[in-house]
């Protein structure tokens, strides 16, 4: 009788523990350990997120949805040089902008998220039937990668020539919200291992901008391109933090909370180091900036910090118990938070200005900062982790792609010199008697065991 009472006192102890630790973990633990951003680095987050509302702004003199405050203050709207809809893009991919942003000397295009009463949309998230999908060395979702496929199909000429008339320094910029940041990460992936079809643009002149970004690559690729893909996640967003796949998560949007807290239960009980050697397992990608604005105890929203860093582990793996897990996934929440920031960094960078010295040097630190997260990852035994010296001359030069991954696709008998991204995806994946999509062995890396 006094065993059993005592197996029950434990019990009820580990429950109250395990209860206590999950209800009272905050987002902010996530990055605690995390410096603080750069005003210089995250200067543009603010103007991308406005970029992204304005897909759906029929007329920018006349907005509908303009953020508030200053709306589009910083959009030019001779800059767009197209804009599609629905009608445009079908069941493909969310509608999305292509945009020349002449005063930053950029060139912009821009994907929506997820529209809940759209089933084009859906269609996108669900095509994933294979499951996730070998590519470029790790694994990927499936239907955003053949998205991201048919925007580039259908945008790469025009990419180039906007290029081309801004001028040798012009930089590419992909950007995106939720489901749309997925189809951006994968598209500059696939422009970085293919870079000859836009004129050998050098690396560093690409940058990702994945805002409340989905879990869309294993963490291999997550930590390989943290060079040119930057997330930005606002406190307790749940996609980043949510490992199920994302066809089931947008699948039962309206039984949400019960998801969460059932995801919430399943990784309690799941080893990190599990976690990370699943070679299946989908992240965030890319360099992580996380906008903190709350702290444990303390009502109401406080004045946002930004901290950034390209973490392995711990890497947004717990799912936050919050009120503000849904309304912190909103686009408008982020654009208003990060212009905060944004002022607060600047307010404080203007006490003690850093000379052009101190500056080159925090940029080699990024530089040093990503060489450390691969050789983490390699020590860690990620599955297919990148080598360092495959990639410690990356940055910032234009070397050929890696022949285990992408080869390139452009020949000049097509027209003029235009990528044909069908023909990449031909090359890494076969077609069965069905005709359905299945994994090049020649292609797969050696698969690893889930412990």
């Amino acid at each position: 009788m006094s065993v059993s009472c005592g197996l029950e006192c434990v019990l009820c102890v580990g429950c109250v523990r395990w209860a206590w630790k999950r209800l009272t973990y905050i987002g902010a633990y996530d990055s605690e350990t995390w410096p603080p951003a750069a005003a210089d680095d995250f200067r543009p987050v603010p103007r991308i997120c406005q970029i992204i509302m304005a897909i759906n702004e029929d007329d920018l003199a006349n907005p509908k949805f303009a953020p508030p405050g200053l709306g589009y203050a910083d959009i030019d709207a001779a800059g767009i040089v197209k804009r599609t809809t629905y009608a445009d893009v079908g069941a493909d991919c969310p509608p999305y902008i292509v945009y020349v942003d002449r005063r930053h000397n950029e060139v912009v295009l821009a994907v929506r998220g997820l529209n809940l009463v759209r089933n084009a949309d859906y269609q996108v998230l669900m095509d994933n039937k294979l499951g996730k999908q070998m590519f470029d060395g790790g694994y990927v979702h499936y239907g955003l990668l053949r998205a991201a496929q048919f925007i580039l199909e259908k945008e790469t000429g025009t990419l180039r020539d906007l290029l081309r008339k801004q001028g040798p320094g012009c930089r590419l910029v992909f950007a995106g919200h939720s489901l749309g940041s997925g189809i951006a990460a994968l598209m500059t992936i696939l422009v970085v291992n293919n870079r000859k079809a836009f004129d050998d643009i050098p690396r560093s002149h690409i940058r990702c901008y994945a805002l409340a970004p989905a879990r869309c690559m294993s963490l291999n690729l997550a930590v390989k391109y943290a060079d040119v893909i930057y997330s930005v996640v606002l406190q307790d967003d749940f996609l980043p933090r949510t490992p199920t796949p994302l066809e089931y998560i947008f699948g039962s949007i309206f039984c949400l909370p019960c998801l969460i807290f059932l995801v919430c239960l399943r990784d309690t009980f799941k080893q990190d180091k599990k976690k990370f050697k699943d070679p299946r397992r989908l992240y965030a990608p890319g360099r992580m900036y996380h906008i903190v604005e709350r702290k444990f105890c303390r009502c109401g929203r406080y004045p946002p910090e930004v901290r950034t860093a390209i973490p392995v582990e711990g890497r947004f793996e717990h799912v936050v118990l919050s009120c503000s897990t849904t309304s912190d996934h909103a686009l408008a929440w982020i654009e208003r938070e990060s212009i905060k920031a944004l002022e607060l960094m600047k307010e404080n960078g203007n006490a003690t200005t850093p000379p052009a010295q101190q500056k080159m040097e925090k940029l080699h630190s990024f530089q040093e900062e990503h060489k450390s997260a691969l050789e983490r990852a390699k020590t860690l035994e990620v599955p297919h982790a990148i080598d360092i010296s495959e990639e410690e001359n990356h940055v910032g030069v234009c070397p050929a792609p890696s022949s285990d991954t992408h080869s390139e696709t452009t020949s000049e008998a097509k027209s003029a010199g235009r990528t044909s991204w069908d023909e990449l995806v031909d090359k890494l994946f076969t077609r069965d008697e069905d005709g359905k999509l299945i994994v090049n062995r020649d292609m797969v890396a050696k698969e690893v065991a889930v412990e």
